[in-house]
């Protein structure tokens, strides 16, 4: 058991000073005052002295086993270690397939979430990847996400990108189709999360497809959608429609042609758009190319989860309260992808957290009732770190 006292608690939303009470993975107890412990049972009490104390980040897009290869296989990147995420405040990771979802498979992707949770995190993944026809392990996006308990939907499929594979409005809602039944059947999220480029077209497959089907709203998650002004126009009027969108933390200065997610965030507070449909990721472990218009590559990044961080800091510095910024990175995620126990820090809830010091950084981490990271120090790391 942990006892936490004197924790300045966002659950998301500010609760101020509260004592929370952890027994295996489990938040048990939340109160304003002290409780009373039993005498016989060992506990880990902990006084946080007015720390603040946020629920663990679920990010929904991330490369764990590597991303990359479009400029040659000399550009893969390797798979992701545990604690990249987890030194960040990630408890909760979703795992995907980009580019390249030939030499990188779902059998692979499938196996590392396992890892992680046998690490100590909480993972699940998407099936597919960037082309149609999908790349999947037993023959069908809805008999993966039917069947293999981590996979949760369809990601990230490429549309007005050039490395997608040009998909037809019908291969489109045919996927989405798939994912949303296969969503109903096992109440898993049943999304399918859409990696944007920057393709004159946008928006438009999505925008119609909420136009002419049946399909809800919900069912259609783009991503990227701040990598360029335009695009981010869309996507505000697209959120309004009950989509979600999903900000992606790029690393500073790779954002040029769009909004950094810091002001990303900014302008939806300042447009009044419903924000409990907008999520933050990080792309961990995605390579980040730029290509001009004719397909060759100027400059090359790649994804890191401590983004989200400093997403976080820099959106503080906009005078976005904390408790804004918050649920788009637990609450949010959560309620999309229908993880019943996590982002939030309430009774019930897994025992995810992070504690922050006055300078917003990370000096605590609690994943499913174990301390990942205690006084800036990681004491749980990845199999091989």
């Amino acid at each position: 058991m942990i006892y936490l006292k004197n924790a300045d608690l966002y659950t998301p939303d500010a609760m101020g000073l509260q004592n929370i009470l952890i027994a295996g993975s489990k938040i048990i107890a939340v109160s304003t005052t002290a409780m009373d412990l039993p005498h016989n049972v060992e506990i880990d009490q902990v006084d946080l002295q007015g720390a603040k104390v946020v629920p663990g980040f679920i990010d929904a897009h991330a490369h764990v086993t590597g991303g990359g290869g479009e400029v040659g296989f000399a550009t893969q990147v390797p798979p992701v270690p545990m604690s990249a995420f987890t030194s960040c405040g990630v408890t909760t990771v979703v795992g995907l397939l980009g580019t390249d979802d030939t030499t990188r498979s779902i059998e692979n992707l499938v196996a590392r979430t396992y890892a992680l949770r046998e690490e100590g995190m909480s993972a699940y993944c998407w099936t597919g990847g960037y082309h149609y026809p999908l790349t999947t392990l037993i023959g069908s996006a809805r008999k993966d996400i039917v069947f293999l308990d981590p996979v949760i939907g369809i990601g990230e499929f490429a549309i007005s990108d050039h490395r997608s594979s040009q998909p037809t409005f019908e291969e489109v809602i045919r996927l989405a189709s798939e994912a949303h039944v296969a969503g109903l059947m096992t109440k898993k999220a049943g999304v399918i999360h859409f990696h944007l480029g920057d393709g004159d077209r946008k928006l438009a497959l999505i925008e119609r497809a909420i136009a002419e089907t049946e399909i809800p709203a919900r069912t259609f998650n783009p991503t990227h959608v701040n990598r360029n002004k335009p695009l981010f126009s869309s996507a505000c009027e697209l959120v309004k429609q009950g989509c979600y969108i999903d900000i992606t933390a790029f690393p500073e200065g790779t954002s040029s042609s769009g909004w950094e997610a810091s002001e990303a965030i900014a302008l939806a507070v300042q447009k009044q758009l419903p924000l409990e449909r907008i999520t933050l990721s990080s792309d961990g472990g995605g390579c980040l190319p730029d290509f001009d218009r004719c397909g060759n590559l100027v400059r090359m990044d790649f994804g890191r989860a401590e983004t989200l961080m400093e997403t976080l800091r820099a959106t503080l510095k906009l005078n976005v309260p904390l408790e804004i910024i918050l649920p788009m990175l637990t609450r949010n995620v959560a309620q999309l992808l229908r993880f019943q126990h996590k982002g939030q820090l309430l009774a019930g809830y897994d025992a995810d957290l992070v504690v922050l010091d006055q300078a917003m950084q990370v000096t605590d981490v609690l994943a499913l009732g174990k301390w990942h990271k205690r006084a800036g120090k990681m004491e749980i790391k990845g199999t091989f770190e």
